[in-house]
């Protein structure tokens, strides 16, 4: 089976690389814009692609032949996408109907990552056929391609996430975890809200989910997310007690203290008891998650 992966040298892009680097009878496909960033990928294996370049995704499909795309590039900084319209649309719609266009061309199974913000945030946690309300643009771009992916006619699974961490070298983005950590330990306090509740997704069980969807190329929408349900505060409360750091410099917070461009929806979280029944899924929770991440910042 042959699997191109777009955003590769993202955060979820070199998980789910190195995941499929050591299963039997799959030949990885890895592309993204620029150089490589990915230390595990063998020479001959990473491709450059532009996802907004229609021309350029046509052109790499039918060079590459892939069997399955998994389709991770996206814009995803919520703030940035509300500030620049015009750009989010581009990486997050545009590019959609671009790989849609090369699927269609070469006949693959589309692996297509969604998210918890097409959702208003009312209530959570929320099964796969719970209605969309998205209150931010980065959540309308996500469900527009969503309904591209759906009424396209070619080989589909959508994988919807939430709050995804996780630590790949040479990738500047901090994550909750690492966060908190680095500020109890230079005794800072921090402001955390305790008035959103998320299920917070481990990047390499969102690889692991992603894969068992594209090795059965399984049509439909599936939640792949981790299972607890919890608020960023509460996650901030197990940091420090998994560090053993002082927790009296963590701050409860409520949404309404910060400034951000970008509304966020109070309550997402995901019921995943579909990907466990039909995939097989098995995430870890969100304290074996810590012991990963400190394992790996080791």
């Amino acid at each position: 089976m042959r699997i191109l992966v777009t955003g590769a040298n993202g955060l979820l892009g070199q998980k789910l690389v190195a995941l499929l680097l050591k299963q039997k009878d799959v030949a990885v496909l890895a592309t993204s814009r620029g150089k490589s960033r990915i230390q595990v990928l063998p020479e001959g294996s990473y491709y450059t692609l532009d996802v907004t370049n229609r021309e350029d995704v046509i052109k790499q499909f039918s060079l590459l032949q892939p069997d399955v795309v998994i389709h991770t590039a996206a814009m995803t900084q919520v703030d940035d996408c509300e500030l620049n319209p015009e750009d989010c649309k581009i990486a997050n719609i545009e590019a959609v109907k671009n790989v849609v266009a090369g699927c269609e061309q070469v006949n693959a199974h589309l692996v297509h990552l969604s998210t918890d913000f097409i959702f208003d945030g009312s209530e959570g946690p929320l099964l796969e056929d719970a209605s969309p309300n998205p209150v931010n643009f980065y959540g309308e771009t996500k469900l527009v391609a969503e309904k591209v992916i759906i009424d396209s006619g070619i080989s589909w699974s959508i994988a919807r996430t939430v709050l995804v961490y996780g630590i790949v070298p040479g990738l500047s983005r901090s994550n909750i975890i690492l966060w908190v950590k680095e500020n109890l330990e230079n005794h800072k306090t921090i402001k955390v809200v305790d008035d959103q509740w998320r299920t917070p997704t481990l990047a390499e069980d969102l690889a692991e989910g992603c894969w068992l969807l594209a090795k059965n190329k399984v049509a439909g929408v599936y939640n792949i997310s981790g299972k607890d349900m919890l608020t960023p505060y509460e996650m901030a409360q197990m940091v420090a007690e998994y560090f053993n750091l002082d927790n009296s410099y963590i701050t409860q917070a409520d949404s309404s203290t910060f400034s951000q461009p970008a509304k966020r929806p109070p309550k997402t979280g995901f019921i995943i008891d579909k990907a466990i029944n039909e995939l097989g899924y098995n995430p870890h929770s969100f304290k074996e998650g810590i012991e990963i991440i400190a394992d790996q910042v080791k």
